[in-house]
């Protein structure tokens, strides 16, 4: 059975992106993909493709957020962060 190379960390978080530099990349492709479906020049299968990929970017966008508040968290408290407020949000539009 091959054996696996050893995997350097230092090396791997170098390449993967930042979370912020993640949730910019991908909040950046959500709203193209928004303005590409909004012109209504899409098939149906184009456009249900397209919002299939919304559904993946808005839900890297939203684990980058919880990801950026645990570390606002841990900087703030890091013996306690459980004491830490949770941050505002505004009520969803109804």
């Amino acid at each position: 059975m091959p054996r696996k190379p050893a995997q350097d960390p230092a090396r791997d978080a170098a390449t993967e992106p930042s979370p912020v530099a993640d949730f910019e990349a991908s909040l950046d492709q959500l709203e193209q993909l928004v303005g590409r479906m909004e012109q209504g020049e899409m098939s149906l299968e184009e456009s249900l493709a397209a919002y299939e990929r919304g559904v993946g970017l808005y839900r890297r966008c939203q684990a980058a957020l919880e990801q950026a508040e645990l570390r606002v968290r841990l900087l703030g408290d890091p013996e306690r962060p459980e004491r830490s407020e949770p941050f505002a949000t505004d009520p969803p539009d109804a």
